[in-house]
């Protein structure tokens, strides 16, 4: 996959996080910032992802049902 050439736009902010953790991270030498944001990308991508999930959920059910029913429909089928 090609990577952009460009960065980011940053947006500082104010954030309160547990001073244990601040402290654990920074003996450890990791970026907060970048921490943060692989975080929160992370929680992003779970939301969507059930957000579909829910969104979708009667296709679901109907498709697996198909399946239970009928098996795989691009299976192979023995030939004999």
């Amino acid at each position: 996959m090609l990577q952009s050439t460009t960065k980011p736009q940053r947006k500082s902010i104010n954030t309160s996080i547990d001073a244990q953790l601040i402290k654990d991270a920074k003996a450890s030498g990791i970026n907060l910032s970048r921490a943060a944001e692989a975080g929160i990308a992370k929680a992003i991508a779970s939301e969507k992802t059930r957000r579909w999930q829910e969104e979708n959920f009667e296709a679901i059910v109907s498709s697996n049902a198909y399946v239970e029913r009928n098996g795989l429909p691009l299976a192979t089928r023995p030939l004999f």
